[in-house]
């Protein structure tokens, strides 16, 4: 829980603030940038909550937070909502996106992401991408939209509470083999580089670099959940593919960010990271550009 006296000095005046127990995983400015960011070794609050909307989405940001770093009034406190995740990323048939919220200390705070469907014979066949960490409130509100069958796991870095997951809602989880060793109760393996169709609108990618076994999933052939492979930079924008935080194989990371040019990516929704809302053609653009860079070897910053 927050302490007021562990407040950190770059925090603006005001109700919300960030502790020195903040370990920088990014989860509040990814959620709610218009008043937390980074400042390199931490985050902060750099503008406080005006109004209800604004003040609902630092509470969420609170909420998310997987270390309990971010602290504010107890009045402010008291108009926290445990239904608030998950929350609507985008609506496109064949289904919802929604981001879970509910970051794992576990995954360092990764993003963790919720497919709805339904199918014409009106079963719901929703999705998990990653795990967030437990909580009996989320788990309630997604079982109100229809529970969930399969959890997809991108890497061995962001598997946090799947077990947990699995068995409230006797869903079957996907691992790749090279990384299989952190979920080992996981039902299916995916093998090698060849993309693995589950249904026609869901797609797992194997993106070996990150880790061995990194895994893209992409769904309706527009929203790609990339895990650590790419994510969207914001000073300069642009995608992605850090060499520093590459744990694995670096080569094989960009062998792995070609192979996804031809695909014509809507929203890219990654596991760290901001995420971002492509205007049609701009994918190919951009990771065009973010090739030109690591070819140059800069690692791939923008």
């Amino acid at each position: 829980m927050a302490r007021p006296q562990q407040r950190l000095a770059a925090n603006v005046d005001g109700p919300f603030y960030v502790d020195r127990t903040c370990i920088d995983c990014g989860t509040c400015w990814q959620f709610d940038p218009a008043h937390f960011a980074p400042t390199g070794s931490t985050s902060h609050v750099w503008s406080q909550p005006e109004g209800e909307g604004e003040t609902r989405a630092a509470l969420l940001a609170q909420q998310a937070c997987p270390v309990a770093a971010i602290g504010t009034t107890r009045e402010l406190l008291a108009q926290s909502q445990a239904d608030g995740f998950p929350t609507l990323v985008s609506s496109l048939p064949p289904g919802e996106v929604h981001y879970c919220g509910w970051a794992s200390r576990k995954s360092f705070g990764a993003s963790s992401w919720l497919i709805t469907r339904r199918r014409a014979d009106g079963r719901h066949d929703n999705v998990l991408i990653d795990s967030p960490r437990w909580s009996g409130a989320l788990a309630r509100r997604i079982e109100a939209l229809g529970g969930v069958s399969r959890i997809l796991l991108s890497h061995r870095d962001d598997v946090a509470d799947h077990g947990a997951w699995a068995q409230r809602f006797g869903a079957e989880r996907w691992i790749h083999a090279a990384d299989a060793e952190a979920a080992p109760q996981a039902e299916h393996r995916v093998e090698g580089l060849e993309p693995l169709v589950l249904d026609d609108d869901l797609v797992v990618l194997p993106v070996p670099g990150h880790t061995a076994g990194s895994v893209a999933v992409l769904f309706a052939a527009q929203v790609l959940f990339s895990g650590d492979h790419l994510w969207w930079g914001v000073d300069p924008p642009g995608v992605v593919a850090s060499r520093r935080y590459c744990w694995w194989n670096w080569q094989e990371q960009v062998r792995s960010v070609e192979r996804l040019l031809d695909l014509d990516v809507r929203w890219l929704l990654p596991g760290h990271g901001r995420w971002h809302n492509f205007a049609p053609g701009e994918w190919r653009r951009e990771l065009e550009a973010t090739l030109a860079r690591v070819r140059q070897d800069r690692g791939g910053e923008p």
